[in-house]
């Protein structure tokens, strides 16, 4: 008879997109290594998972789409994913089930499983932003999750008041914080001087988003430039608005280094003097660097009244709501012009009592959000070890 100890547990795993499938080998990683009984991985993910041991049921790639003008023609599809998953659960029984982001898909197969399967627990890794709208949706996720691994320090007192159980893992940005002395290597690399005030451009992610914000990022560059004369502009982007980008900056008065490097952008976030950014996640990421910075939003009239209409939080920069203050100037909509960003951006240049009051706001921030602490990926192997 084989004892409890050694008896092998099931783990299913449920990514939707590429951040899902990275957060999930991490997870994997840490699981195998901490573990005390032998583990076995079955469920959806990809290339990262994979090589974790997961042989995914189906490609990823079917679910891993965004907008309506991509999910839309693929619904037939989607819909089929979804149940040929719930059905896995279901005829493999796993001891537990892990769903990791994109909750579009992963929570549609959560339900379902929990209604035909409701012995098997169910865990959510990443809470969708219901604390930023549709706070209902929180209480909802009580008939169905039994625990949340939550990324923000603040979410777990949040769920809490609505009954739902949460441990705050950590936000994977705190392993993309730059190693020491990268900053100084990167300068020296590019030609860049210890002491010249150096900007970072981050104009989003996104076509439509780079589209809005170029524009009025560089009108901020221009006037910054004719302010300080040895400026440099580092701009880090994906490789599929660099050509947007670079048509952009060659219109600039400056030296404008483009990276599009994952390494060269953590290097280029430690040189910085400071940023000026659009709204997302590149502004934790920018926090846990100490890169003191603006933020900026902009999209479609009628589309930006809506997203900051339907908004339950006070601000969009995650920086401020982890601190429950506005320690970050954020200039959305009709307050994104050049000459508000301005304002808000030339204090942070120079060692003036403004910027001094911002690298302690991010030194705090990096002792709330546990910066060298212990990995995200361990403690939410270690949440969901307790479970088993």
């Amino acid at each position: 008879m084989i004892s409890d100890e050694s008896r092998p547990r099931h783990i299913m795993l449920v990514a939707g997109e590429t951040s899902g499938d990275t957060l999930g080998g991490e997870l994997m990683a840490a699981l195998k290594d901490m573990s005390p009984f032998p583990l076995v991985f079955s469920g959806v993910g990809g290339e990262n998972m994979e090589k974790e041991g997961l042989a995914s049921i189906f490609p990823m790639t079917d679910i891993a789409v965004m907008g309506p003008r991509e999910i839309i023609p693929r619904l037939p599809l989607i819909f089929c994913r979804i149940w040929q998953t719930v059905r896995h659960a279901v005829d493999v029984k796993p001891d537990i089930v892990v769903v990791i982001d994109s909750p579009e898909f992963t929570h549609m197969v959560a339900k379902r499983i929990a209604r035909r399967a409701p012995s098997i627990p169910i865990v959510d890794y990443v809470l969708p932003s219901v604390w930023a709208w549709r706070q209902g949706r929180a209480k909802a996720m009580k008939k169905y999750i039994r625990r949340v691994l939550a990324l923000l320090p603040f979410e777990p007192a949040f769920l809490r008041s609505v009954g739902v159980d949460c441990v705050y893992v950590g936000h994977p940005a705190i392993q993309r914080v730059p190693e020491a002395g990268a900053g100084a290597r990167f300068r020296e690399a590019h030609g860049i001087a210890p002491t010249a005030p150096l900007l970072l451009v981050l104009p989003g992610s996104r076509l439509n988003e780079v589209k809005h914000l170029i524009g009025i990022f560089g009108d901020v560059v221009k006037q910054l430039a004719r302010d300080i004369p040895n400026l440099r502009v580092v701009l880090p982007v994906v490789p599929h608005v660099r050509d947007l980008v670079e048509q952009a900056a060659t219109s600039w008065p400056v030296d404008v280094l483009i990276v599009t490097e994952e390494s060269e952008k953590r290097a280029a976030f430690d040189a910085a003097t400071a940023a000026m950014a659009a709204s997302g996640t590149v502004a934790l990421e920018l926090g846990l660097a100490r890169v003191p910075m603006v933020i900026a939003y902009r999209a479609e009239a009628l589309v930006g009244w809506f997203a900051l209409s339907v908004l339950k939080i006070p601000s969009v920069v995650l920086v401020n709501l982890i601190l429950d203050r506005p320690a970050v100037r954020e200039y959305l909509q009709g307050r994104c012009t050049a000459a508000d960003l301005l304002n808000g951006l030339r204090p942070l240049m120079s060692d003036t009592a403004e910027r001094r009051r911002a690298l302690a706001d991010l030194d705090e921030l990096r002792a709330r959000i546990g910066v060298d602490g212990v990995p995200p990926s361990r403690r939410a192997a270690q949440a969901v070890l307790e479970l088993l």
